[in-house]
């Protein structure tokens, strides 16, 4: 604990000492980290294959190409996100300027889960070296392999009292969020968030959490069936379905449920073979606790497709369960695996009270042509973010805020929000000595006059 204490007070002083408030020491960080993922590539894509069983396809779309891609992002656009912003003044301030000032926390906390290792440790650290921040990682203790290459390549790229990465277990995380970070940025389960930021209030350290919950895919009558179920199942399978944005659920109109799901089970044979499991690239579940908990599943409802399960090596292949309610266990908890409960409805309004059930998910889907519908959807359900007539593609977007609402988090990033969620805006208004203006003192004969007057 002492030792993590001082690597605190040694980032603090690095950080009040100004050096990453420039400019261009911000962008020749950025450009190392760039440099430092290209250099390991080779080891990146063998660590996440022994961690998870991902394929060189998965590794690249979801974890390498996208740091590369907020990577270019962030450099091309730093120099003007870092200017002071000028802002309207009222005529009541005559004479003076309106100013809000980008400012840096000061030394950051990012504890990042285990189910995209590499980008949810290094996405937030972007924007908080964008922002002129320090900051210490800590990694899952559940990829192992992963974390200790993201150890490696931090060491050999960063001064330690700059960037660096404690691993470890609950007990570490714990240590951790008793020390005086100055922000902290979490992304995992509800449960564990909630233990964040109850830690976090008793220093008043301010947080974002990036959290999940049940993010319901929503097919009507008028959907194009085809694209619909092959989105869905990118969507969903991806990662083995263990994407906090994966569609949860199934809501299908009642009309189309069957013609639906055969093209599900289309898809799937299309994107995975009939038997993903023999295909030596499927995604594998973590652990078998997780494996354990998912398979209790299959009992829930009726498996229309798949089922099929190896616990030697934690493999789940594509399963779709009809018949459930949300009376089922499997409708209590975010899944996080490659089940996919379906439900249905007959109007669009009963969607309402589904999600209900399982309010303010992190992401929806709707997929629908009737534009007046998607209106709708949008303006009537409360979710984080989603898409129309697709599946976690508005995460690709950096222009996109990403985070939740209520139970599903705190805060956003990507592209500009990440820079703006380690930033503090800090508002200055610079007053001119050329004159003064009578009329705000107390003591002035025409003050009250001219006060109604500017006020109304």
């Amino acid at each position: 604990m002492s030792n993590f204490h001082d690597l605190v007070q040694n980032q603090k002083e690095m950080f009040h000492a100004g050096k990453t408030m420039t400019y261009t020491y911000r962008i020749h960080q950025l450009q190392k980290l760039q440099e430092m993922l290209n250099r390991y590539e080779p080891r990146i894509y063998e660590s996440l294959h022994k961690d998870l069983n991902k394929s060189t396809y998965e590794v690249l779309t979801t974890e390498f190409g996208f740091l590369q891609q907020e990577i270019n992002y962030t450099i091309k656009h730093l120099r003007e996100w870092m200017q002071p912003k000028k802002v309207k003044t009222p005529n009541s301030h005559k004479g003076a300027k309106s100013l809000i000032y980008k400012q840096p926390y000061g030394v950051t906390l990012i504890i990042s889960p285990w189910n995209y290792p590499l980008n949810l440790a290094l996405s937030p650290l972007i924007g908080a070296i964008a922002a002129g921040n320090t900051a210490i990682i800590k990694p899952s203790e559940l990829t192992p392999y992963t974390s200790d290459l993201l150890e490696e390549m931090i060491k050999e790229t960063f001064e330690e009292k700059y960037i660096t990465v404690i691993q470890g277990d609950r007990e570490v995380s714990q240590q951790l969020l008793d020390l005086p970070f100055d922000y902290i940025f979490f992304t995992g389960s509800v449960p564990v968030g909630k233990i964040v930021m109850e830690k976090a209030s008793q220093q008043l350290i301010p947080v974002t959490l990036e959290l999940g919950g049940k993010s319901p895919c929503i097919v009507d009558r008028d959907a194009k069936i085809e694209y619909a179920a092959r989105r869905i199942v990118w969507g969903k399978f991806v990662n083995a379905g263990q994407t906090c944005v994966a569609p949860d659920y199934l809501l299908v109109q009642e009309s189309i449920k069957q013609k639906l799901l055969d093209q599900i089970k289309i898809e799937i044979e299309k994107m995975y073979t009939s038997n993903p499991m023999e295909s030596g690239e499927y995604t594998k579940i973590i652990n078998k606790n997780h494996f354990d908990r998912l398979v209790n599943y299959f009992d829930e409802g009726e498996i229309y497709y798949g089922g099929e399960s190896d616990r030697t090596n934690q493999l789940i292949n594509p399963t779709i369960i009809d018949q459930v309610n949300w009376g089922s266990k499997i409708m209590q908890e975010e899944i996080f695996g490659p089940l996919l409960p379906v439900l249905t409805f007959d109007k669009l309004e009963e969607v309402h009270d589904h999600i209900e059930h399982s309010r303010n998910p992190l992401a929806l889907y709707y997929f629908s042509e009737n534009e007046k519908n998607q209106e709708w959807v949008i303006r009537n359900l409360s979710f984080g973010g989603g898409c129309i007539n697709d599946t976690m593609m508005h995460l690709g977007n950096n222009q996109l805020p990403f985070g939740g609402i209520g139970t599903s988090g705190i805060g956003k990033y990507h592209g500009k929000y990440s820079f703006d969620t380690f930033t503090h805006e800090k508002s200055v208004l610079k007053q001119t000595t050329a004159f003064d203006l009578a009329f705000r003192y107390p003591n002035s004969k025409m003050g009250r006059k001219i006060l109604k007057k500017l006020f109304k």
